[in-house]
């Protein structure tokens, strides 16, 4: 018969944070540059005058009275500024994570 191993009593070791691999790295830098891209885009775009020519606000007469809007461009502006917060967010969680 094996002898049975003591049990451990003193304090446990905690385990860190799991390490950041390579490929998590590289979703998240896609993840950074989509929203950056979408951020600005939403951010600048209602305020163009592409904004009024396009076929979607010259289709409908009822909805044309919307696009025009400064409220729609405001909060399709502000849907810019999510996207924008997303990607300080994202890129301070990698920066974190990548420190060894």
């Amino acid at each position: 018969m094996m002898p049975a191993e003591p049990e451990q009593t003193g304090p446990q070791p905690v385990p860190g944070p799991p390490r950041a691999r390579w490929y998590h790295k590289v979703w998240a830098v896609l993840l950074i540059t989509f929203c950056l891209e979408i951020g600005l885009f939403l951010l600048i775009f209602p305020w163009t005058e592409s904004w009024d020519n396009n076929y979607f606000a010259n289709s409908i007469a009822r909805v044309r009275q919307y696009w025009d809007s400064m409220y729609l461009r405001g909060a399709v502006s502000g849907l810019g500024l999510i996207n924008l917060y997303i990607c300080v967010a994202e890129a301070l969680r990698l920066r974190r994570f990548s420190r060894h």
